[in-house]
């Protein structure tokens, strides 16, 4: 049975049972910083399991997309050696809010098994919660499972908690015997072995409990229902192969892998760098087409490590140029028809993967260079430390393994546990960097954001006061505290678009308005309180802050018009990444791998303007989710949308899923101005524009520096500056040219005087000295002018406030036992510095200048003593 069929009869298998389908929600969790991805279907509604959300529906069906790559569940290094691994993978789900429970959860599955895909029920076998009676007695009443092919088992395996606290309960799988042929030996058997005979297909969890922090459980009054089953799993089941990645989800990638490296697939070992990259590509191609890019940080260096695992898995079968953008298309003609977003974006995901594995042969290059110098330093049994080899993957992107791989083949360890501390730290650090102000408070209700249509808003009652986590009575002056109002005029950040400022007004006092966070369905204010007092009882009348509301409304809509605009020009598999929505100012980040030309920015701000200048009407209305984007609304992925949603569109231009505040009319921008657009790595680039009186200010800034040229070029048109600035620059290059050319020759000169006066030490020639140029660059020309002539040199020099040094030893020496390296290590603490090179050649810097005359002289005294040793 195909995939695809598989994945259809599921959803119309509950649909026609009551379900709703729903669609997958992205990858890039929206507004949860505690997930890198999402990584089960249930993500999508842990609001509504949790009671902080409500859905039209209380039956659901969907088939997610998930990814298992970095975070707590986290499956990226075993991606390969097993049948059964994967970083991306579409989870199968059924859910229940509040409505039915074991019994009816355990019918459906059953049946689908059994029924739908004709699996005989004699190869099922069940896993509960070891003290689940009543799931264990459904089992066999329901599907007549017999009891031997029941197993009880652990809290590690069958019970599952949304977090350490909340909605939790006992779970139940259910499991297909593969048959003897995949049995690791005579006792294999469920909860006896981990082999791949006895499969898990699917996990029912019983979302019966809330734990409380003291870790007591008490019954929901809503028991609900969550099950997820892999689609790749049941796949390789239903099609008899002997893993996911010969089924039609993968086997077409591996056998595209095959053609391009000539080297033929097989399971086991042998064909591990094939599954590798048929899953990396997957992971990656579905990543970029939602938006991601490849960065340092957080999703994106997830996805880089995912690529460069990938290559470095292509380098064993032999590819040395990059080749994983040429199999996007394989992963479009297998997933397209589910998931349009990877063939819409094809040409500019293959662009986006080209240039990283481009990015990556540098980095392996410059990330080879410095490890080598930080094991140049140690010898067969050291431990290289595991901060260096951080430093490595952290700052080069070089991975440990290779790390490791160099290092055992110098006989040198590395400090793993070190490395796994600051890896660590490196991710709690970016955890940290994700939560927002105000979500460590508590969840009080669903709050109305009335700030649409009123800037005003009056004899409101304050329902919470709190400063910090805890409840207050009241806020005096010079205090600071967070206020819960269950209807609001002040928009809360969100959308990319910054928080609402402004006054509160009480009978006793006034608070000013910093920052408004939307957390769930609450609404909270930070305040600062500037007159008197407020009580936590008090009713206060609200004012937003009418002129940078404007403000931002202008730059909001001038947001959507630039991204239209984009898209019209570079064309639509442009996706926005990130935006920012300030009272002076907007910037949009977007997927694109190369500058953009001054005459495509020029393109995309006159169709900007020319939409403002027409004076368009910009609507909003509620619609369901689903119609609003078969009607071409777009959606960016970083953002949360219920069933319904707020639709906003300039007619023949621009149509998004979006809550911010807008202007009625393009008109109401004015002006608008791209200030500048720069690259923020990974393959996004970002433009800042400014709109209304501040793009005007911007042209006036740009004509003032026209005006400034005109008046030192007498007489050039303003068309023809650039022409003139451009060729007397050219002029100057070759002028700076020809002046370093002097100063090298000059330099070299310098050292072949210093030459021509060695100091003698027996039969050597030696040059032991301190010369006045500006940078090392300038001290190894010297070097070069005086070492033709020369058995060693030593030369030294100042630039400021640092030092450096350079030692050449000619092969004489060399052959007599002296090694530069080693004397660079020597010398360099006496000028608080280190350096690194090679046994004829090395160098160093410190930031001590002035031990520079004690380098010397140790210098000296070190190459006397050898010398005179050795001869």
């Amino acid at each position: 049975m195909r995939s695809a069929d598989i994945r259809e009869r599921f959803v119309q298998y509950f649909q026609e049972r009551g379900h709703q389908r729903v669609p997958s929600s992205p990858l890039v969790p929206a507004q949860d910083p505690t997930l890198l991805f999402t990584n089960a279907g249930m993500v999508q509604f842990k609001d509504v399991f949790m009671g902080l959300e409500e859905r039209p529906y209380r039956r659901a069906v969907t088939v997610q997309k998930c990814m298992r790559a970095g975070g707590k569940h986290n499956d990226l290094d075993q991606v390969g050696k097993t049948a059964r691994h994967q970083t991306f993978f579409e989870m199968l789900g059924n859910f229940s809010f509040g409505d039915y429970f074991k019994a009816e959860a355990i019918r459906l599955a059953w049946g689908f098994l059994t029924e739908e895909l004709k699996i005989s029920p004699d190869v099922l076998w069940i896993t509960v919660f070891e003290t689940d009676d009543e799931a264990f007695r459904l089992w066999q009443e329901i599907a007549q499972v017999p009891s031997e092919r029941i197993v009880r088992m652990g809290e590690k395996e069958n019970f599952w908690a949304m977090g350490d606290t909340g909605p939790c309960g006992p779970c139940s799988e259910i499991f297909v015997d593969r048959g003897e042929a995949f049995a690791c030996g005579p006792n294999c058997g469920l909860g006896r072995c981990e082999c791949d005979r006895i499969q898990e297909v699917w996990n029912l969890v019983f979302m019966q409990y809330n734990r409380a922090a003291d870790g007591t459980l008490t019954p929901l009054p809503k028991p609900s229902i969550d099950t997820g089953m892999g689609l790749e799993r049941i796949s390789a089941y239903l099609q008899g192969v002997d893993s996911n990645f010969e089924t039609d989800l993968l086997k077409p990638l591996i056998d595209q892998v095959e053609k391009m490296s000539g080297h033929a697939y097989v399971p086991g070992p042998e064909g591990m760098p094939h599954r590798v990259i048929a899953d990396h590509v997957r992971s990656v191609t579905f990543l970029l087409a939602e938006g991601v890019s490849f960065s340092n940080s957080d999703r994106g260096y997830v996805m880089r490590r995912i690529l460069r695992r990938a290559v470095r898995y292509g380098l064993l079968l032999g590819f040395d140029e990059p080749f994983l953008w040429q199999l996007v298309p394989v992963v479009g003609e297998i997933m397209g028809s589910a998931y349009p977003e990877v063939i819409e974006g094809q040409s500019l995901i293959q662009d986006h993967i080209r240039t990283e594995e481009e990015r990556f042969a540098m980095t392996l290059s410059t990330g080879m260079k410095v490890l080598n110098e930080k094991l140049s330093g140690l010898r067969r049994g050291d431990t290289l430390p595991g901060e260096d080899a951080f430093f490595l993957a952290d700052t080069y992107g070089f991975p440990l393994d290779l790390t490791l791989d160099a290092a055992e083949e110098r006989g040198i360890l590395v400090d793993q546990e070190a490395f796994d501390r600051a890896l660590s730290e490196q991710r709690e650090r970016a955890r940290r960097g994700r939560l927002k102000p105000g979500q460590s408070l508590p969840h009080l209700g669903h709050a109305v954001f009335e700030g649409y249509r009123h800037l005003h808003w009056e004899q409101q009652p304050i329902a919470a006061m709190y400063i910090g986590e805890d409840p207050v009575g009241r806020l005096v002056t010079g205090e600071t505290g967070w206020l819960w109002l269950s209807h609001t005029p002040f928009y809360p950040e969100g959308g990319g678009q910054v928080a609402d400022v402004g006054w509160m007004a009480g009978a006793h006092g006034v608070a000013k308005v910093l920052n408004v966070v939307k957390n769930g369905q609450d609404i909270w204010h930070f305040v600062e309180i500037i007159e008197g007092y407020i009580d936590a009882r008090e009713t206060l009348d609200l004012t937003v802050d009418a002129e940078k509301r404007h403000g931002a409304m202008r730059n909001h809509t001038g947001t959507h018009l630039l991204h239209a605009a984009l898209r019209k020009v570079l064309g639509d598999g442009v996706h926005q990444t990130g935006s920012y929505v300030a009272p002076d100012r907007l910037r949009f980040d977007f997927s694109y791998p190369k500058p953009l030309s001054p005459g495509q920015i020029r393109d995309i701000e006159d169709i900007v303007n020319q939409w403002i200048l027409e004076d368009r009407p910009v609507e909003t209305v509620q619609m369901n989710r689903d119609q609003a984007q078969a009607e071409g609304a777009l959606a960016f992925f970083g953002d949360k949308y219920g069933e319904v949603v707020r639709v906003v569109s300039v007619p023949d231009a621009s149509k998004e899923l979006c809550g911010g505040t807008h202007c009625a009319r393009t008109g109401e921008i004015g002006l608008f101005a791209i200030v500048s657009e720069i690259s923020v790595g990974g393959g996004s680039r970002r433009i800042e524009a400014v709109t209304g009186l501040n793009a005007l200010e911007a042209f006036r800034i740009q004509r003032s520096a026209i005006d400034d040229l005109q008046s030192i070029f007498r007489g050039v048109p303003a068309e023809e500056l650039a022409t003139r600035v451009s060729e007397l620059t050219e002029a100057l290059r070759d002028r700076e040219i020809e002046v370093e050319q002097l100063r090298r020759l000059q330099r070299e000169d310098e050292g072949r005087q210093l030459a021509a006066n060695p100091w003698m030490l027996g039969e050597w020639k030696l040059v032991v000295a301190e010369v006045g140029v500006p940078s090392i660059e300038a001290l190894r020309q010297v070097l070069d002018g005086a070492k033709p002539v020369l058995d060693g040199a030593i030369l030294a020099a100042r630039h400021g406030d640092r030092a450096s040094f350079v030692v050449y030893l000619g092969r004489t020496l060399v052959d007599r036992g002296l090694d530069a390296l080693n004397l660079v290590k020597v010398l360099a603490p006496l000028i608080q510095g280190g350096g690194g090179g090679k046994q004829d050649m090395a160098q160093a810097g410190g930031k001590d200048p002035d031990g520079i005359p004690r380098l010397l002289a140790e210098a000296r005294s070190i190459l006397s003593e050898r010398l005179i040793v050795a001869g």
